[in-house]
């Protein structure tokens, strides 16, 4: 895939938009996490907290999938699967930056001063050979113009 998918879904990337990692227990069972991100350089990264499940899931099975995706339209979505880089250090800046989109500049810096003694690892994902989907050419005219109507009451 070229790179031209990125200039298509450039705001999912700059929107707080839901996204889920997936990484896999002992017995192959997979854990699905809601998470934050962000889109940095050609890759996602997710901050996790040191001593999460999730670290202990990639220390022994490095393969994760990461799934970021709209719940309004256009309803696209992006799939990412591989081995991540895990970069360990200060992540504050990183945590700052993803909940700033997630909760309003302020309030993440406030939310990254405040998990300051709370150590994490910024796992990155290389976006690679995405999957991608953009479900806006499926949705009818009529259809978009409910979804609007009942996303804004009172319009």
């Amino acid at each position: 895939m070229t790179e031209d998918w990125t200039a298509r879904f450039q705001t999912l990337f700059e929107s707080p938009s839901p996204a889920v990692l997936t990484t896999y227990r002992a017995d192959g069972s997979a854990l699905v996490s809601p998470v934050w991100f962000r889109w940095a350089d050609g890759a996602f990264e997710v901050v996790v907290a040191e001593g999460d499940i999730k670290l202990r899931h990639l220390a022994r099975d490095r393969r994760c999938i990461l799934v970021v995706f709209e719940a309004v339209p256009p309803f696209r979505g992006i799939e990412v699967r591989g081995v991540p880089e895990l970069v360990e250090g200060d992540v504050t800046a990183v945590r700052e930056a993803i909940a700033g989109r997630y909760l309003g500049v302020e309030a993440g810096k406030r939310f990254a001063d405040e998990r300051r003694s709370h150590p994490g690892v910024v796992v990155r994902l290389d976006a690679g050979e995405p999957r991608v989907w953009d479900l806006s050419a499926m949705i009818s005219p009529a259809v978009a113009s409910l979804v609007d109507r009942q996303a804004s009451p009172g319009l």
